[in-house]
């Protein structure tokens, strides 16, 4: 069976309650056998911590470009991953 939202909420207050499983149930007036599957289901689940690898698929945008265009037509198309200081220069010997 699953472990529910609820169960899991249980669980987790069970385990900073410091009281034992009957001690819990009997509070909680949750029938001990079903609270002890639940627990041995939260149990055999994966560690939230583990690592595991998953496929990842990157699909890169199309190239972002700055383009200047010059009152005489001409035009000159530079990707946007330019460095600045490198396009400051530029602009500096072409004022």
């Amino acid at each position: 069976m699953t472990v529910t939202a609820k169960w899991l909420q249980h669980i987790e207050v069970l385990q900073h309650s410091g009281l034992s499983q009957a001690e819990y149930c009997a509070q909680q007036q949750i029938n001990v056998r079903t609270f002890t599957a639940r627990l041995s289901d939260y149990r055999k689940l994966p560690a939230a911590d583990s690592m595991a690898l998953i496929p990842v698929q990157i699909e890169l945008p199309a190239m972002a470009m700055i383009i200047f265009n010059h009152v005489q037509g001409h035009r000159l198309d530079l990707p946007a991953s330019v460095s600045p200081s490198w396009m400051a220069e530029l602009l500096r010997c072409l004022a």
